[in-house]
């Protein structure tokens, strides 16, 4: 039979958070949207054209 046990004392609390900021040129191209938000324009021009 097999047990479950509790990790090391202290093991799950040495991770780190860091937060990463990428600087982004005024006159770069805006990223092309999400393939949810593709979906959902074709979506409504489909049902404006109707």
């Amino acid at each position: 039979m097999t047990f479950e046990h509790a990790p090391r004392p202290g093991r799950t609390w040495d991770t780190t958070v860091t937060r990463v900021e990428t600087v982004v040129p005024d006159d770069a191209p805006d990223p092309r949207p999400n393939r949810a938000t593709r979906r959902a324009l074709k979506r409504q021009q489909r049902k404006a054209s109707r």
